[in-house]
């Protein structure tokens, strides 16, 4: 069967309208079935661990990643406030030059966190991956999640599907994320929908269970 030019431009179309649907319609649901459970740190209810998620703390230009002082930042106060009592920090590792997790416990510590407050999850190489693994090696299923606004709705999205009771404090001072960033996070939410839905994908990394030492345990 021969597929002329308008056929192919129909064919196209809806290809588009079908994503373009998918995308606004994933979008809304992982906002609208998270929003009422982001808070900012002087109302965040109390928990026993915050998962603080990894990011670079530089960016690609070699600059210090305000998203990355900001989730240090938000994290200590939460444990200086009380609304927590011991920091789980997951990110990537993946050389030796470049490991997510070590660079959170040394920024911790500049802020007078205790080490011994702290522990590491080298293996959260996506958001999925760092969320189930809180609750699946690390014991975690209250928790709450340290991130940027336009991060906590998916993280907190993929924490409700694995049946966690989670909430989301958000690191943001107000700066603007960008769009290039904006546009990425709108695609990672349609994914996370794709990935938790349909491809039901898990963590790449499981492993050992690992006892956090609470003062409650």
């Amino acid at each position: 069967m021969k597929i002329t030019p308008l056929k192919f431009l129909r064919l196209g179309f809806w290809i588009l309208l079908t994503l373009t649907m998918f995308v606004t319609g994933s979008n809304i649901w992982v906002v609208m079935s998270t929003k009422d459970l982001i808070f900012d740190p002087e109302s965040a209810p109390i928990n026993d661990v915050a998962l603080v998620l990894g990011t670079s703390k530089r960016t690609s230009e070699g600059k210090p990643n305000r998203f990355f002082a900001e989730r240090m930042q938000t994290a200590a106060t939460l444990h200086f406030d009380q609304k927590i009592q011991h920091i789980l920090v997951s990110g990537d590792n993946r050389t030796k030059y470049y490991n997510e997790p070590r660079d959170m416990l040394q920024a911790l510590g500049d802020l007078n966190i205790p080490e011994d407050h702290i522990s590491l999850d080298f293996a959260g190489l996506r958001t999925l991956d760092s969320v189930v693994r809180c609750k699946e090696v690390f014991g975690q299923n209250d928790v709450t999640i340290v991130t940027q606004e336009f991060h906590c709705y998916r993280s907190l999205f993929i924490a409700q599907y694995f049946e966690m009771n989670a909430v989301a404090v958000s690191a943001d001072d107000g700066g603007p994320i960008g769009n290039m960033l904006a546009l990425r996070e709108i695609l990672a939410r349609s994914i996370a929908v794709l990935d938790l839905y349909v491809l039901q994908r898990k963590p790449k990394f499981l492993g050992e269970k690992v006892s956090l030492p609470l003062a409650s345990e």
